[in-house]
């Protein structure tokens, strides 16, 4: 790690001052993820801007009738372990519980958590390796590499990385928006718009302007909410991420599926949002056959590689099993 000059913000007007005026610095929140990536040389900023001393960016409300509304900095722990949103939202609670190791969570932000970067081996690995996400235009050693843990939904020909994160998952099956802030002022997008595709630029992650910052996530309240669940496979129980997970709530009316989300982790390129399988149980029961063919339908247009071709089945069972874990859910 090379040295670096560190700079404290104490609100949120005085980091995006200090993004203009140092345009190469990078955010540190949790801090979790950003030195991870310094030590292993994927990042290398001159600058640092510590925004955890602002304290209007941690709080959180989970009791509003409209909304939900967390601040960037509030922490994966705090609001995982949040009473309404674990009888209320429990795809959200999940999402953020089943992430990291306990101690990670108590120091990693929802804004660090969800702006992660990929955990593929060709990007963090270095050289010999190349990695066009890493340094533009060296190429994707994952292309004729070993791809067990790459995306099968949303890759090129020149980045096949996966989205690491899990809370993202959630936020986008329930239609999150987030509010930044930047030089120009406050605007709002929504979290699907967040993540780019890598397309030929997969260096360009995020839709977020230079010198932007989140301010706050914002979830549209929901009685979905309740008969939801995040179902995450992984090769071991903790600190592992994920090979294939899923973020799922439904609205039953008679027994039938009147309303559907579905998510999916851990197999895109971005947090994944499987419209087509959604749409697919209007109208039906939710039992081990359609829930199975909903799985299925979420992985109609993945592109394995040579090692990965076991998770569309994993993916779609995984699905599954989440789609008769809400439709039990909104039974209680």
């Amino acid at each position: 790690m090379r040295a670096f000059t560190l700079i404290r913000a104490r609100s949120p007007a005085q980091a995006v001052q200090a993004l203009a005026e140092h345009p190469e610095a990078r955010l540190m929140a949790g801090g979790t993820t950003l030195f991870d990536l310094m030590k292993l040389g994927v990042e290398r900023p001159r600058t640092v801007v510590d925004i955890n001393g602002i304290g209007e960016l941690a709080g959180f409300d989970t009791a509003g009738r409209h909304e939900l509304v967390f601040g960037s900095l509030a922490r994966m722990s705090d609001v995982a372990s949040d009473k309404r949103l674990q009888s209320d939202y429990p795809a959200l609670a999940e999402s953020l519980s089943l992430a990291a190791s306990q101690q990670l969570r108590n120091m990693a932000s929802l804004s660090g958590n969800v702006l992660q970067r990929t955990r593929c081996a060709y990007f963090r690995g270095g050289a010999p390796f190349a990695c066009n996400k890493r340094e533009p235009g060296s190429g994707c050693a994952a292309q004729e590499g070993l791809d067990r843990g790459h995306a099968l939904l949303g890759a090129s020909d020149h980045c096949k990385a996966t989205y690491p994160g899990d809370f993202g998952v959630a936020l986008v099956a329930f239609d999150a928006v987030l509010d930044v802030l930047g030089p120009g002022g406050m605007r709002s997008i929504g979290f699907e718009q967040l993540h780019r595709l890598p397309g030929e630029r997969p260096d360009l992650e995020t839709t977020l302007a230079p010198g932007e910052i989140i301010a706050r996530i914002r979830v549209p309240a929901t009685p979905l909410g309740r008969a939801s669940v995040y179902r995450k496979i992984r090769d071991r129980e903790s600190y592992a991420f994920a090979l294939a997970s899923s973020a799922v709530a439904l609205k039953l009316d008679r027994g039938k599926v009147a309303e559907a989300r579905i998510a999916l982790g851990g197999v895109a390129t971005r947090p994944w949002r499987a419209r087509g399988a959604e749409q697919g149980l209007i109208g039906r029961a939710v039992t081990p056959e359609t829930a199975l063919a909903a799985g299925f339908a979420a992985f109609m247009d993945a592109q394995p590689g040579r090692h990965n071709a076991f998770r569309i089945d994993l993916g779609a069972r995984t699905v599954a099993d989440a789609l008769l874990i809400a439709a039990e859910r909104s039974q209680a």
